[in-house]
């Protein structure tokens, strides 16, 4: 009886210490969304859009560099058997978590 009161007490710890650090985590930064489209022929991959980047207070620097990164993410999951298709185009919506000051670091080019 003694070990299940144990593990019961590993198990709130570990689910505590989760919760803490996942709270802390989504202080100290930002998550932006974005939608991408990879259009398939033949089951192979041909062309990668960005369609839009969700992110009202970005500047044109900022929106082309997260672009840049939802579209290299995108081609991360382009082989990713859900999905791949036949001959179509799949949406697909990217989340990008970038910490609150390297996102500020990113200047204006002057």
């Amino acid at each position: 009886m003694n070990t299940k009161y144990k593990y019961t007490l590993i198990f709130v710890l570990f689910l505590c210490c989760t919760i803490v650090s996942a709270q802390s985590f989504k202080k100290d930064s930002l998550q932006i969304k974005a939608y991408t489209e990879i259009e398939y022929k033949a089951g192979k991959p041909i062309n990668i859009t960005l369609k839009k980047v969700f992110c009202d207070y970005c500047s044109k620097t900022q929106l082309t560099l997260l672009g840049e990164d939802a579209i290299r993410r995108a081609d991360g999951e382009k082989q990713n058997p859900k999905n791949k298709l036949v001959d179509g185009k799949k949406k697909l919506a990217v989340y990008i978590r970038i910490a609150k000051t390297d996102f500020a670091s990113i200047k204006e080019e002057e």
